[in-house]
């Protein structure tokens, strides 16, 4: 890394928005449910299918990644569907797929 001066406020900001993203993914079902995310865009019973989370774990961890500001929603007669909205989330994704889930 560069050895530059940095603004301790700015700084102080930065770290605890990364502290927050980190919080967040440190769950597992939110880290299952961002995994299918950076995917493309999923309808919640989709979600619940592939990942076998029952309805109200499920709602609840999505609650956590809307109020977070990781995933925005739109819906579509009854469904629901939900996609990533953090270029920060999709990059730590991005990360920690190259070093955990990638194959050789």
């Amino acid at each position: 890394m560069e050895s530059v001066e940095l603004d301790l406020g700015k700084l102080r900001s930065s770290v605890d928005q990364a502290c927050r993203l980190m919080k967040v993914l440190s769950n597992p079902d939110r880290m299952l449910l961002l995994c299918q995310l950076a995917q493309g865009e999923k309808r919640v019973g989709e979600l619940e299918e592939i990942l076998g989370i029952v309805q109200p774990t499920l709602s609840q961890q999505l609650t956590v990644l809307r109020d977070e500001g990781l995933v925005v929603t739109r819906r579509e007669g009854k469904n629901i569907y939900y996609q990533i909205d953090s270029p920060q989330a999709m990059a730590v994704m991005a990360v920690l797929y190259q070093q955990f889930c990638a194959t050789a």
